[in-house]
């Protein structure tokens, strides 16, 4: 019975693909946070004083500050309405990042060998705002709850916040998970979040064209140990890369220069 969850219908933006999300994302919000807080109490946050973690929290105000004007100049205002912004670095060779909703960002120090620059690590931060802005993870803790959970009510099973429950989010919002750096959603997700990744570097000030150079580093970096695409949940590294020149035209419409 699905009769208590609330349902709300909407739209991506860029793609404008119409959504469906069965959870309040203020709810999700709130457990998200209690999620995100866990992760942080036994993950090892690089201080503040380092010089990769100052790098992460400048790049990250900045593709905030573009996500939250790409947004209210789109009339989208309401799907960071709420949002405090904070971003940490966490000592971890993993190669992976991840955004909760509400704003909170982790980069893990594996990444960095990877991005090298600046405007790459924007990307990449630029990316992992987008799925939550998208609200791609409300959509898959959304269907993980339908599918595992089957005759109890959405609303019943957030509020009693179970494990099961709290490994769907988990796992929505790709906390501890590596799979060639970024979060494991659907094609179609993936897809949405490196395009609307692209709009907010070049809106910060980032050339989105150094996103399929990152792309580049990200294949070679996995040594040919990934899956074939019709195994994976994943674009091809090749046809990503496609994917995002085709978009650039788009994207650099957003971008003018630091100075």
């Amino acid at each position: 019975m699905l009769g208590a969850a609330i349902m709300s219908c909407s739209k991506v933006p860029i793609s404008n693909r119409k959504q469906m999300n069965l959870i309040p994302e203020s709810q999700l919000t709130a457990l998200s946070l209690t999620e995100y807080r866990d992760f942080l109490s036994k993950a090892k946050v690089v201080p503040s004083s380092d010089a990769n973690a100052q790098l992460v929290k400048s790049v990250g105000q900045k593709i905030s500050s573009a996500t939250t004007r790409f947004m209210t100049q789109n009339k989208m205002a309401e799907r960071v309405k709420g949002y405090n912004w904070e971003f940490n670095l966490v000592d971890d060779k993993n190669i992976n990042a991840f955004c909760m909703p509400g704003g909170k960002v982790v980069v893990f120090t594996g990444l960095l060998p990877v991005t090298k620059d600046e405007s790459s690590l924007a990307f990449v931060m630029g990316h992992e705002v987008a799925h939550a802005v998208a609200r791609h993870g409300n959509e898959r803790v959304s269907q993980g709850l339908v599918a595992q959970m089957g005759g109890i009510a959405l609303d019943v099973a957030m509020s009693q916040k179970n494990a099961q429950t709290r490994v769907l989010v988990q796992q929505a919002y790709g906390m501890g998970v590596t799979v060639g750096g970024i979060l494991p959603f659907s094609r179609l997700h993936e897809s949405e979040a490196d395009k609307l990744g692209m709009v907010f570097m070049a809106m910060a000030g980032y050339d989105p064209s150094k996103s399929s150079e990152l792309w580049a580093r990200m294949s070679a970096a996995s040594g040919g140990g990934k899956p074939p695409e019709f195994l994976s949940t994943h674009p091809s590294d090749a046809k990503r890369m496609a994917e995002m020149k085709k978009f650039l035209p788009q994207a650099m419409k957003y971008y003018t220069a630091k100075k």
